[in-house]
Parts: C-alpha cells; sequence; structure tokens
C-alpha cells in the first residue's frame, strides 16, 4: 500500500488547523452569512464547551445534516468534546430516525425542530436518549438550543455526564462519527468511522480533487455530506452552500461567487443537461463539475462538457471509506470511469464465484482497502486490519481507472439515495389489503432508479386499487423510497426456502395479466 497523502489527526483538529492558517478566510458561505475559518472554530469550540458538560467522552451525539454552517460547527463541536457523532438524515420518518437514534445509542440529538419533532414521537423506545436540542432558534419553539442545552437539564441527567474523573484518552484509531448506510437486506447499518479514516479520506479527496486555499467550492446537495466539508476545510478552501434544488440556480450562484469546483447529484446534472435553458448559461470559474454517489444519467457528461468545455467527472466511494476511494482529477480525466484510486488506497477485482483476483479488463467484484477503510459495523466485531471491503458492485480496471457495470446486491440508488427494499416492504406489508409484497427497482433516466411494488391482495380486498395502496405507502417514507408503479398479481414466486430474485421481477411489474398502475 502506497504512503499516505498526510498524517492522519483528530477529526477536530482539521478546523482547528484552518483557523490556524488561515483564520479570516471565509469558511462558509449560506445565504448572506459568512463564517471564516476563526468564526467556525470558535462556534465549535463554544458548543464543544457546552457539550462536555453534557455528555461524557465517547458519548453518541446525533446531528442531522442539513445544509447550513451550524452543521459544521456541530460536528467539529462533537468530536472536540470527546464525542461521537452520528449523522442523521432529515428526510428519515420517524421509524428510521428510531432505528439509527437507537442503533446508535445517541444520548442527545440536535436537529431542527421537525426531526426533534419525530425523534420525540418516538422517544419511549430510545432509552438512551437524554435531551433533544435545536441547531439554531427557531420561533415558536420550547426545545432548547444547543447553547441553551446544559441549563435545560435537570441535575440527575448533568450528573450522568460527570466529567470529573477526567477525559478518557482518545487516540487516532478510535471512533469519532457513525455514519448509517443501508445493507443488502434490512435496516441501515451504522458504519463506525475513526478519526485516522476521516482526516487522512480529507486528505485524499483534497489531493484528488485538486482543493486548496484558493478554491471555492459550491455544494448543490440536499444535505451537508461530512465528505465535502471535511476536504475543504482540510485544503482551507471557501464553500458555497446552495439549498435550492434548481440547477440553474445554483450555476447563478456559482458565477456570483467564484466557485471553482461544482459538486451536485447525478439526478440534479440529468434534469440540467435537459433543461431548455442550457445553451444560454455559462459556468466563468469553475474548473470542473464533479459528481457522485451513483452513475450519471445516459449522455449527461458529454452535453455538460460540451456547453461549459470543462470535465464532468465521476467518483466512487461508500460510507464503509469514509467515503470516497476513486476519482479522476480537474486536469487528469476519462469518460465512463470513475478514476483511479486515491492516494494510499487498493482496489481489485475479484471473481464472482471462488473470489480469485483477476487481471485488468475482466469484470467481477469491486473490492478496495485503505487507511479511509471503517472499523466496522455498529454491533459488530471490528474488521481485521488488513481486511479488503467487499462492495458489492461489478466493475474492471482500465489502465488503472476503475469502470463499474452493475450492482450485485438488491439496493439500488434514486436521487443519490441509497435504498433497500425491504425497508419498503415493511411498511407495505403492513397495508389492510396486502396479503404479500416485494420491492424491486425500476431503471429511471434521471434518478438512477425508482421502486416498483408487486402485490397480492388479501381475499376480501380485491376493490382495494394500487394507486390507494402506493399512496397509503408513500405517506410514510421519505421521497426517495416512493413507490412509482404498483403492480397487483395472484402470487409472487419464490424459492423452496422463501427467497425472491429481485432482478427477475421487474418483468412481471410490466407484465399484460397484472394489474399496474403508474404512480406520479
Amino acid at each position: 500500500m502506497s504512503e499516505q497523502p498526510s498524517p492522519a489527526r483528530f477529526l477536530d483538529d482539521l478546523l482547528a488547523d484552518a483557523a490556524q492558517s488561515a483564520g479570516q478566510r471565509v469558511a462558509v458561505r449560506y445565504g448572506d452569512q459568512a463564517l471564516t475559518f476563526a468564526d467556525l472554530n470558535a462556534l465549535a469550540t463554544r458548543w464543544a464547551d457546552i457539550l462536555r458538560t453534557v455528555i461524557r467522552p465517547g458519548a453518541v451525539v446525533g446531528v442531522t445534516n442539513v445544509l447550513t454552517p451550524e452543521f459544521a460547527a456541530a460536528y467539529y463541536a462533537v468530536s472536540r468534546a470527546h464525542g461521537v457523532v452520528a449523522i442523521i438524515n432529515p428526510l428519515l420518518p420517524a421509524e428510521g430516525l428510531a432505528h439509527v437514534v437507537g442503533v446508535s445509542r445517541a444520548e442527545v440529538v440536535i436537529g431542527t425542530p421537525e426531526v426533534c419533532a419525530r425523534v420525540e414521537s418516538v422517544r419511549d423506545r430510545l432509552p438512551d436518549l437524554r435531551a433533544l436540542a435545536l441547531l439554531a432558534r427557531e420561533p415558536d419553539q420550547t426545545l432548547p438550543t444547543l447553547d441553551e442545552l446544559a441549563t435545560s437539564l435537570d441535575d440527575a441527567s448533568r450528573a450522568r455526564a460527570d466529567n470529573a474523573a477526567g477525559e478518557e484518552r482518545r487516540d487516532l484509531d478510535s471512533v469519532v462519527c457513525i455514519q448509517f448506510t443501508s445493507g443488502t437486506t434490512g435496516p441501515p447499518k451504522g458504519v463506525l468511522l475513526t478519526h485516522r479514516n476521516l482526516t487522512v479520506n480529507a486528505a485524499q479527496v483534497a489531493q484528488a480533487h485538486e482543493l486548496g486555499p484558493d478554491s471555492i467550492t459550491l455544494n448543490h446537495l440536499p444535505t451537508y455530506h461530512p465528505m465535502h466539508m471535511n476536504s475543504a476545510v482540510y485544503a482551507g478552501a471557501t464553500q458555497v452552500l446552495c439549498p435550492q434544488e434548481d440547477a440553474v440556480d445554483a450555476i447563478a450562484l456559482a458565477n456570483a461567487t467564484g466557485a471553482t469546483h461544482f459538486y451536485s447529484l447525478p439526478v440534479r446534472l440529468g434534469r440540467l443537461a435537459r433543461d431548455p435553458r442550457l445553451p444560454s448559461l455559462r459556468l466563468s470559474t469553475v474548473i470542473a463539475i464533479l459528481s457522485g454517489g451513483s452513475a450519471l444519467p445516459p449522455n449527461t457528461g458529454p452535453v455538460l462538457e460540451e456547453q461549459f468545455g470543462i470535465p464532468v467527472i465521476q467518483g466512487y466511494g461508500l460510507a464503509e471509506m469514509s467515503p470516497l476511494t476513486h476519482s479522476d482529477g480537474p486536469h487528469d480525466y476519462r469518460r465512463g470511469s470513475v478514476g483511479r484510486a486515491l492516494e494510499g488506497t487498493e482496489c481489485r477485482i475479484v471473481d464472482l464465484t471462488d473470489g480469485t483476483v483477476l487481471p485488468e479488463g475482466d469484470r467481477g467484484e469491486v473490492q478496495v482497502r485503505g487507511p479511509q477503510r471503517m472499523l466496522g459495523y455498529a454491533g459488530a466485531p471490528p474488521l481485521p486490519a488488513d481486511a479488503w471491503l467487499e462492495t458489492g458492485d461489478v466493475g474492471y480496471l482500465e489502465d488503472g481507472r476503475l469502470f463499474l457495470v452493475d450492482r450485485i446486491r438488491d439496493v439500488f440508488k434514486c436521487d443519490n439515495w441509497l435504498v433497500a427494499p425491504s425497508e419498503i416492504e415493511m411498511v407495505l406489508s403492513r397495508h389492510p389489503a396486502v396479503a404479500d409484497c416485494v420491492v424491486v427497482d425500476l431503471p429511471d433516466d434521471l434518478r438512477g432508479a425508482v421502486a416498483a411494488a408487486l402485490v397480492v391482495l388479501r381475499p376480501d380486498s380485491s376493490s382495494v386499487s394500487p394507486d390507494e395502496i402506493a399512496a397509503w405507502t408513500n405517506a410514510q417514507l421519505p421521497y426517495y423510497q416512493h413507490l412509482h408503479r404498483v403492480a397487483v398479481v395472484a402470487a409472487i414466486p419464490r424459492s423452496a426456502n422463501g427467497k425472491v430474485q429481485r432482478r427477475d421481477l421487474r418483468a412481471l411489474i410490466r407484465a399484460p395479466d397484472a394489474v399496474e398502475n403508474p404512480v406520479p
């Protein structure tokens, strides 16, 4: 394994170092807000001091990753308080929040009023949770802000967080973050990431994307992903947060702020490539458009490259790898590839049947390892230090670059969100008219894939329409898990041991004898 691109450090030291070397440089722009690295570091320190009176070293604090500067400050504050930050998706319904907060054993959850209300509704199932707090003061809210958290707790709660015995010694290989991802079956898994994992990957990403003190990254993302945040802070680069979904608005903001790197989602870039306004658009300072998490829609890269005259780069990674493992750079890329392995990262392709390592050009499962590989999953034994991570993706190598072909597993991505069919099935199966069901993915040019379902109705429920079933199910799920097609069938084919081959069932949804319904 090649040498790491920079020494590992404690996660919150990324921000402290940036404040020391470039304190007056703007760290984050958000609307009219402009926080310098010194400002952001001071806020993180203030919140860390408060958290030290509330949590013991090693305790988990859930932080909702909304696209605001407050998330960044809270994220580093938890690390500085010697806690573990669990990343919470703000779009999760109450059931999903109960799972991630429960698995992480979070003692405090910091988020928006909407997230806190959903957590409160399942609080009776969360014995470890002691407090809820808001990232920022909101009108008509009785919950405390993070600044008010310590004074809001009673004496018994504060006593549980007594640090008088001294702080637990932390090391670079101790867990500092829990990032959730979907597995092949069942609910999301908690990925345990260490200080070393995250800070080394921050340096790897900055190196691959050519980020430096003069870089200005535009984050056109629905939530604040720690990868973009950590790499920019490591490089001392300015981050511009763009909450507007319309890519045309993002392009205007990129030009207005002098952005050099344009980060967006495949689905948003796909819509931009088909937008009738595209011919009138220009990017004056951006040197590369960077996309990751799922494949770009067909022809999106070539269309945008021709229009803007800059590369459209796809990267590759997994939450288990902190997350990036492969990416080309603005001045070294190849269309269709997800790039070369990052500095210090190894990649191999193995045979799907016997696991033997395959030569360049042969297709098999992608396996990776490096200093950014996770410690393990929450509730499971740690992985051996030199273990390869089995990605579940099929690909091949060519001239050192990775090309992806397909997924082995049943999970799929919609709008860059990883979707586990079993999670949708758990909700769908609770509908009173549903006797049996299975969820599969259908390809979608813009979203990557969308969920569809085969449903067997109960004998007394023949009058219930697929539309009604879809609406009932979708009301309980985040938008990226919504059913876009429901087909009623007489029976769902299963093997002798009860398993289904989801990919073999797609055709059934479009079969002429199925009662199907496309859901808008």
